[in-house]
């Protein structure tokens, strides 16, 4: 056996978490528009069919790489109140996902039934039906609670400062009265301040209004 064909073999022995390990790099150089199978496999220097043969399918992949991302979320050392709790989590969601390059943008695009997503999930909502009048309540509200923390994180990662200076040139006072007396703090990157208001002002309607029940 040559010393190419013992690195080969080697190479083949591989396992998944080498793999998701590679494609977070990949990930973290230059973003979900390069991540591809080709690109994790030459960062391993394996075959493409010895990556395929770990991930199965590049949707499996990034749903393992999202429960990776949650499972970087410390569960433990909480605050007492449901309502600091609550907020504690979506922040470390929120530090988590700022990691890594495009990191909410891989966890929005997967719907991953994976344990260490269910887990974050299962604490989360055990805090929130400790303070919301309903279990449905709860419920929902754990979803605005994510998709805000998604969406937000996701306009940090990108935030062009270009597209700002793009809107206030065509936010003519005439035209658009109500956006442009409030352009300054509609277009705020103070994503923490941000961050913060929105969970606070979501998880206290969560405890005052109920759900509708159909």
């Amino acid at each position: 056996m040559t010393k190419k064909q013992a690195a080969a073999r080697t190479k083949v022995g591989i396992t998944l978490d080498q793999v998701v390990g590679a494609a977070f790099d990949v990930l973290d150089r230059g973003g979900v528009a390069k991540l591809s199978t080709r690109a994790i496999a030459a960062e391993l220097g394996v075959s493409m069919n010895t990556v395929m043969w770990h991930i199965r399918t590049k949707d499996r992949l990034l749903e393992t790489m999202a429960d990776a991302v949650l499972g970087e979320i410390d569960l433990t050392d909480l605050p007492e109140s449901w309502h600091d709790q609550a907020a504690e989590l979506l922040g470390r969601l929120r530090r988590a996902m700022l990691r890594h390059r495009d990191g909410a943008l891989l966890v929005a695009g997967t719907f991953p039934a994976e344990p260490q997503t269910l887990a974050f999930t299962d604490r989360l909502l055990t805090a929130l039906l400790r303070g919301c009048p309903t279990r449905r309540t709860a419920a929902w509200t754990a979803w605005n609670l994510f998709y805000f923390t998604l969406g937000l994180v996701q306009e940090e990662q990108a935030a062009p400062a270009d597209d700002r200076d793009r809107l206030r040139a065509h936010v003519a006072e005439h035209h658009f009265p109500g956006l442009n007396s409030a352009l300054d703090d509609f277009m705020s990157v103070d994503f923490e301040a941000r961050f913060r208001f929105g969970i606070g002002q979501i998880l206290h309607s969560a405890s005052t209004e109920a759900a509708a029940e159909h």
